[in-house]
């Protein structure tokens, strides 16, 4: 089963988010720059056809980028609200703790191997006066 990254860590959703901003402002830009130099020229009356024609169609385009990166920017609220819907892998243990193993503990008593001498016990168990 692959696993995907989280949303936050994903770098294709954070380029839409990224190119999609970019691309308002760079179609804002555009979009105020020339109706700015229209405007200018209009009034002053040193407009001429390149001015007129032309930067009508480059106003135009800056509208088409902005309306193309306020859909990449819905398109990103739309996969971000997605993926919280999308239910998450568990993870996975690779080794479980054997907890009832006496391997791993410290107090574990070494085993003897001559059976002749009989286990001694020398120390005294004295309760542990509480403080």
């Amino acid at each position: 089963m692959s696993t995907r990254p989280r949303l936050i860590r994903s770098i294709p959703f954070w380029g839409l988010v990224v190119v999609s901003l970019a691309t308002v402002a760079g179609g804002w830009f555009i979009t105020t720059d020339k109706i700015a130099s229209m405007t200018t020229t209009l009034t002053d009356g040193t407009a001429t056809g390149v001015d007129v024609y032309v930067g009508q169609s480059i106003a135009q385009l800056g509208g088409i980028l902005i309306g193309a990166g306020i859909v990449g920017i819905l398109l990103a609220l739309g996969i971000a609200a997605l993926s919280t819907l999308r239910p998450h892998a568990p993870v996975e243990v690779v080794e479980p703790i054997d907890w009832d193993s006496e391997a791993d503990t410290i107090d574990a008593a070494p085993e003897r191997t001559d059976a002749a001498e009989p286990a001694v016990d020398t120390e005294v168990d004295a309760p542990v006066a509480s403080r």
